[in-house]
């Protein structure tokens, strides 16, 4: 890019966002914060310089720019846009371009950029109440919160795969303790009905039916008279008669998984 003066540059740099340059575009606001780091477009660069990176794929160097925003500008009128820029970065934080075209089940990944962007955007809405970006950030958080507590659902679904039964049952609990008014609290009780009779211990998981019957009368794991149906309900293993038959040998029950959410 030609040094055509701090003003002719930050034009420039409209033409590259508004096209859609956002690759140009970083390299433009790097320059002209170098060339004039005290002029007058030079804090309004450093914050655009979020969301270029951002908008170029560039999540961790955003979180970074975002970082470094918030530090030379606490006080800054628009650190509120930094804050939710640093979260929506984390949030993203694994997505590259193909995910927009090929979705994935996000609970079945990582979930430490999820829980990173939780506390950013926890951390915007406890500081700017009124942000306009707060809404925004709190809609997300209430989607987060429903990943992070699905994830949960997930790992114990693997657990049952395993044989891990104790380990399934402490995420049942952990969702059902931890992460109140979601979905996949439905899911927690019957995860840790599940353990319990798979751990022998049937009051316990006639207590955790009971609960689940109570609250969630139409979950899928529960017949018309709240009796819990799955590969092993508290009558024991429900075989096929086709394994039975075989004495074992076909069609072999597989293991309990639970996952409330409709089919798409």
């Amino acid at each position: 890019m030609a040094d055509t003066g701090e003003q002719g540059m930050y034009e420039d740099i409209q033409g590259y966002l508004n096209n859609e340059s956002y690759n140009e575009a970083v390299r433009g606001l790097q320059l002209l914060e170098s060339r004039y780091p005290f002029g007058k477009y030079a804090e309004q660069a450093q914050l655009e310089l979020i969301y270029a990176h951002y908008q170029a794929y560039e999540h961790e160097a955003a979180v970074e720019a975002a970082d470094r925003f918030i530090r030379l500008h606490p006080q800054h009128p628009n650190v509120d846009y930094a804050y939710y820029m640093k979260g929506l970065a984390a949030y993203t934080g694994r997505e590259d371009i193909f995910d927009r075209f090929v979705p994935t089940d996000a609970s079945q990944r990582d979930t430490s950029h999820a829980r990173e962007a939780f506390a950013e955007f926890a951390q915007l809405v406890a500081r700017f109440p009124a942000s306009p970006y707060a809404a925004d950030a709190r809609a997300r958080m209430i989607f987060l919160r429903n990943l992070l507590a699905r994830h949960e659902i997930a790992v114990a679904n693997y657990y049952f795969r395993r044989g891990a039964y104790l380990a399934a049952l402490n995420r049942g609990a952990y969702v059902v303790e931890n992460f109140q008014k979601t979905p996949a609290v439905a899911d927690g009780l019957a995860v840790m009905a599940q353990g319990y009779i798979l751990l022998g211990y049937k009051e316990l998981a006639r207590e955790t039916i009971s609960v689940l019957a109570l609250n969630y009368p139409d979950h899928y794991s529960l017949d018309e008279n709240g009796e819990f149906q799955s590969v092993y309900t508290l009558d024991g293993l429900q075989r096929s008669w086709i394994n039975k038959a075989t004495f074992g040998l076909f069609d072999p029950p597989e293991a309990p998984q639970f996952d409330n959410r409709p089919e798409t």
